[in-house]
């Protein structure tokens, strides 16, 4: 019983591991600020995924695809506000008000992963090639769901380690803090022109 959900992991370790908008801010937060503070961040795009399936799930996509317009105005606003999330660190260690250091929010992760094309594509694919030969509802939609929240709890906080690994070994220098935001927008924009 195992081997018929190895594929749908494989699917979803490659998909979720690999470079893409969401992982690439995680890679720049992590190189702003620690783990902890970054926890939020990381449940809002848990969350965010989450209400993706569950679009998804319910026909969005298929409603979606008879309206081709929309989705290139949805594709262009993703990638405004995922620019303006990276942008938001261009300077280090900006605070609030009350002097504490910005750092990414919950609610700023929920909106990141149903305004990620990348997301779209892995669960739609995710439905189409895998779901779809599962029997029951708990395998086809529940299954699905948890799969993909343990891969990101597990892959996104890699990618923020990552950041935090690099800003440690390359030291804390403006051009390379710069450079993590500069790479995060051009991941943003190849996502958006090549989905």
């Amino acid at each position: 019983m195992l081997e018929t959900y190895l594929p749908l992991w494989g699917f979803i370790a490659l998909m979720i591991g690999t470079p893409g908008p969401a992982n690439m801010l995680m890679m720049a937060a992590g190189a702003q600020h620690n783990y902890v503070k970054l926890l939020p961040f990381l449940a809002g795009l848990m969350t965010g995924k989450l209400l993706l399936i569950i679009a998804i799930a319910l026909g969005l996509v298929t409603f979606l695809s008879n309206y081709p317009l929309l989705l290139n105005i949805i594709a262009l606003l993703s990638a405004c506000y995922m620019v303006y999330l990276a942008v938001q660190g261009w300077t280090p260690n900006k605070t609030n008000a009350d002097g504490t250091v910005k750092t990414y929010r919950y609610r700023q992760g929920v909106i990141v992963q149903p305004l990620n094309p990348k997301a779209w594509t892995m669960v739609t694919l995710a439905f189409a090639q895998f779901a779809i030969h599962y029997n029951s509802v708990f395998e086809k939609y529940i299954l699905v769901a948890i799969s993909f929240l343990f891969g990101q709890l597990v892959f996104h906080s890699l990618w923020c380690f990552a950041g935090i690994l690099l800003k440690k070994t390359i030291s804390e220098n403006i051009y390379v803090h710069r450079g993590f935001i500069l790479l995060t927008i051009a991941v943003i924009i190849w996502a958006v022109l090549y989905r």
